[in-house]
């Protein structure tokens, strides 16, 4: 139980980090892509926040904990590796971002400012993580 609670405290502070900073509009994350045009220049000092605090965050946690509070391990990405499925994913990841001004942890929030045109990406992100398991599985398919 401890785990779903902390999970939804972490994923609150995350959509009220999003709602204040107003990322959850995507007007204002295609304006950040669009330098010659309306560029807005705020999405890069909220991931610079971001980016400070989980260094930070990072630092003092692992400096001072062997396992987090309600795990027994911590769960980091254990690959080294920089691969064709990770610039690809990578590459289609930021295509995405920046046709729909959603990423997809914001998009969860900006359910409440958006509702349809929001669903409706994050249905169409659905069907695409549905299609890209579905593609992986064929090889192993094939060879079995």
């Amino acid at each position: 139980m401890k785990h779903i609670l902390s999970a939804l405290v972490a994923g609150l502070i995350f959509g009220l980090g999003i709602a204040i900073s107003g990322m959850g509009n995507p007007a204002k994350v295609l304006n950040f892509f669009d330098p010659l045009g309306t560029w807005d220049p705020s999405l890069a000092f909220v991931m610079g926040g971001a980016l400070i605090t989980t260094a930070i965050g990072y630092r003092v946690i692992f400096g001072q904990r062997k396992a987090p509070l309600f795990d027994t391990t911590f769960h980091l990405p254990m690959a080294r590796v920089i691969d064709a499925k990770l610039i690809g994913g990578s590459a289609v990841f930021g295509l995405g971002w920046g046709i729909a001004g959603f990423c997809p942890g914001g998009a969860i929030p900006a359910l409440g400012f958006a509702p349809w045109p929001t669903a409706l990406f994050l249905i169409s992100m659905a069907g695409g993580i549905v299609i890209a398991r579905w593609l992986q599985a064929l090889p192993r398919r094939r060879s079995t």
